[in-house]
């Protein structure tokens, strides 16, 4: 698999500047050559809710799904500190219209934990692990595998989930993350900015990472170490960078809401499409 990193520069006028690397990765030849604009799939959403019960924990789980006949491959959303609200709801339908079938727990909720929290609960991890046994056990989305696609400290959750339960090697078939916190969330000042969690370095999953180039600096400097030392190892990860944009690019709502914000989120929702139907569909 080609690995790169990806510059995309978006402007608040009408004109996007697009730069890239030296491959030019990023030109998509149809639209320049022939005009053809890339169509995505576009799917009415219907949504439902289940729950796993298990000794210690009830955790709800929100699913999106395309209203259509038909299998769709699945997807497991792992959210940040705000839980799944209605804010990160509006993202979880947003990439099922896109063809897949979402399910979003809320671990917080499982938990009784405050939105919002400082300190990681490293019981989630565990939670987490039995989500996707109930997922993989549903029946619910075509294939035998789902990919694990997250935001903010959802990332450390879910590169935890791929690594430290083992879940790569069988039941996860790539990993998506919008500006993951790639650290412990409880590891001391120092490691957070000087420091990435050592498990990226064993993450072999495919992996395609979002980030906005005025993403707050100790969490950016930690996912360029990270990425950087990934691509070192010949892992197949590949980095997309929104010059311009801040983090909460994916959900943020008007009127704090911008123009860039909302050309990176459709960017990126286009992009984590063809690149999880490239590995959820060659099953």
């Amino acid at each position: 698999m080609r690995i790169s990193t990806i510059l995309i520069g978006l402007s608040l006028a009408v004109s996007i500047a697009v730069v890239a690397d030296e491959r030019h990765e990023w030109l998509d030849t149809a639209w320049w050559s022939e005009g053809q604009l890339p169509v995505p799939p576009n799917h009415a959403v219907r949504t439902a809710s289940d729950s796993l019960v298990t000794d210690e924990a009830d955790i709800p789980i929100y699913i999106a799904r395309p209203d259509a006949e038909g299998d769709f491959p699945g997807v497991l959303f792992v959210h940040g500190r705000r839980g799944v609200d209605p804010l990160i709801q509006g993202h979880v339908r947003r990439l099922a219209a896109r063809g897949f079938v979402v399910y979003a727990p809320d671990l917080y909720v499982g938990r009784f934990i405050e939105t919002m929290p400082i300190e990681h609960d490293y019981a989630l991890e565990g939670d987490l692990n039995d989500v996707l046994d109930h997922v993989l056990a549903s029946g619910a989305h075509a294939g035998d595998r789902v990919c694990v696609y997250s935001h903010t400290r959802g990332g450390y959750l879910a590169l935890k989930l791929a690594v430290t339960f083992d879940r790569q090697a069988d039941d996860l078939a790539c990993f998506v993350s919008y500006y993951p916190h790639l650290q412990d969330p409880n590891a001391p000042e120092p490691m957070q900015v000087y420091r990435y969690a050592g498990e990226a370095d064993a993450l072999t999953l495919p992996a395609l990472i979002f980030v906005g180039a005025e993403e707050q600096y100790q969490r950016k400097r930690g996912i360029d170490m990270a990425v950087g030392s990934m691509q070192g190892r010949d892992l197949p990860v590949q980095l997309v960078t929104y010059p311009g944009v801040g983090r909460g690019f994916d959900f943020r709502a008007p009127p704090v809401r911008t123009f860039a914000d909302d050309l990176a989120t459709r960017d990126a929702l286009m992009r984590a499409t063809g690149f999880m139907n490239d590995h959820l569909l060659a099953d």
